[in-house]
């Protein structure tokens, strides 16, 4: 996990800056003199800003940044006047985790929006808060915030020197079948379904059970993929339960190894979080059980229910996407897998043309939107490739078109490198190949659309240039890798390859 690669080390920057903007929250808090209940807000306010703001630009993360508290606070204040309410404040929750996950389709603000949302009442609960508290509390919240702001956009700004990413948008769809409606539906039955279990459970952790409902649904797409991230968060949580009892129930609370041991599991949470979801919740429990002993409330039973608690969330969630509008791995895995073609013969047409001489064409964007699609399609692949399916044949399938799916894209990014050489130049022969890899894809998505143009006539004499050579053999690696997927894409049990 540790060794997995970090191209450009975002990750371990991102992870190193987290650690840096949400000890300075908890700095400004204890220097402010607030309480620990308002320095553990502050803390829980700083990472959500840190880790779910994810906008293209700098000006779109802190503009999103700066929206938090617009919707957190009127949640705080509900969640607070509601405690001693149970029925409304169920209710009210339920209305929260609706309209946190409908807030998804306007795209990464409307998702960091809403789980701030989600998590502020959250917090609520976490914290018992009531009223009283509310001044302290949003004082603590605006100093985090403000705190670990000047970290991410000032102190260290490392987006100003990326190129923003694209991100894919979501499939097309309407109605029940879109799918921030359709999540957002799945999620508040999988969280009605677990505060009644987990209210059954404990009636005072009742809100972990819904929180692990919440976290399965974020960025999944079909049961298959909510069924496998269950899983991954029952065994990271049941991890972290153990070197929690190891650990954090011998330290009682004491502050200085206490406060250490948090920063190595923000920095664990933020470095894992993209490839292993069972890592990241190893981290998250280890920490939840080191704020419970700060706040003196921390006994191995506490860590015994936390688990509970989580099977009972991971369970809702199952239920859920079982009957209430399920979609298929298959449905989900057919539509990325296309995009992710259409983006092979995008990239391969602007690699064409750029060679060809024209200076516009530019491969680059589509080679970005294609490593985000190949995440995608590994996403929605997961379930397949688990080693507990039991479906063998769809399994090796499955494996085999990621495996000619990876050389597509690696041929493609070598394609693109040799298009934005300077020196290399047009050869009569790429026309040849480009309509070879066109009719490639076409074959495998029927429905691909116009064909690459000729970028020159079909005649003209080759020019043994070595640019053009190895962009040739980009190509006719492309083809083969295109030519060897049809095999496992177009198998005639097809329509089984991700029926779960």
């Amino acid at each position: 996990m540790f060794v997995a690669p970090d191209p450009g080390r975002v990750r371990l920057r991102g992870a190193a800056r987290a650690v840096l903007g949400i000890g300075s929250a908890v700095a400004v808090s204890g220097a402010a003199g607030q309480s620990l209940v308002a320095a553990v807000a502050g803390g829980l306010a700083a990472l959500l800003a840190l880790f779910t703001v994810g906008d293209a630009t700098v000006r779109g993360q802190a503009l999103t940044t700066a929206l938090l508290p617009v919707v957190g606070f009127p949640v705080l204040a509900l969640a607070t006047v509601l405690h001693g309410l149970p029925l409304a404040r169920d209710a009210a929750f339920l209305l929260i985790v609706f309209a946190g996950v409908y807030a998804r389709r306007w795209g990464p603000r409307g998702q960091s929006l809403g789980i701030f949302a989600f998590m502020t009442f959250f917090m609520a609960q976490f914290l018992h808060a009531v009223p009283g508290q509310l001044p302290e509390l949003y004082g603590a919240t605006a100093l985090a915030l403000a705190a670990s702001s000047f970290v991410r956009f000032g102190l260290w700004c490392y987006e100003r020197r990326m190129p923003p990413t694209a991100v894919p948008a979501p499939l097309a769809a309407r109605g029940l079948a879109r799918p921030t409606t359709r999540l957002a539906v799945q999620n508040t039955v999988a969280g009605a379904l677990a505060l009644v279990v987990g209210q059954a459970v404990s009636d005072e952790r009742w809100y972990w059970a819904v929180g692990t409902a919440w976290w399965i649904f974020v960025n999944t797409a079909s049961r298959g993929e909510t069924l496998v991230r269950g899983f991954r968060r029952v065994v990271g949580t049941l991890a972290g339960i153990s070197v929690g009892l190891l650990v954090a129930v011998p330290l009682h609370g004491a502050p200085v190894p206490t406060a250490v041991l948090v920063a190595v599991c923000v920095f664990g949470i933020f470095y894992t979080a993209g490839p292993s979801y069972s890592w990241m919740m190893f981290f998250v429990t280890v920490m939840a059980g080191l704020l419970y002993g700060l706040l003196g409330v921390l006994h191995p039973g506490l860590l015994g229910l936390r688990l509970e608690q989580t099977l009972v969330g991971a369970l809702g969630a199952a239920v859920a996407v079982a009957v209430v509008l399920p979609v298929t791995t298959h449905a989900t895995t057919d539509a990325w897998i296309r995009r992710a073609l259409l983006a092979v013969r995008h990239c391969t047409a602007a690699s064409a043309r750029r060679l060809a001489g024209e200076e516009s064409a530019d491969p680059a964007p589509h080679i970005a939107e294609l490593e985000l699609l190949l995440g995608r399609v590994r996403l929605s692949l997961a379930p397949l490739l688990h080693p507990l399916n039991p479906l063998r044949e769809r399994r090796e399938r499955a494996r085999r078109v990621l495996v000619h799916l990876d050389e597509c894209v690696r041929q493609a990014r070598g394609l693109a490198a040799v298009a934005t050489d300077p020196a290399a130049s047009h050869d009569a022969r790429l026309t040849a190949a480009c309509r070879r890899v066109e009719a490639a894809v076409s074959a495998l998505v029927p429905a691909a659309g116009t064909a690459v143009p000729a970028d020159g006539p079909a005649s003209a004499a080759p020019q043994h240039h070595p640019g053009a050579e190895r962009a040739l053999a980009h190509l006719h690696d492309l083809e083969r890798a295109l030519a060897e997927l049809a095999a496992p894409l177009l198998h005639p049990s097809r329509t089984g390859l991700a029926g779960a």
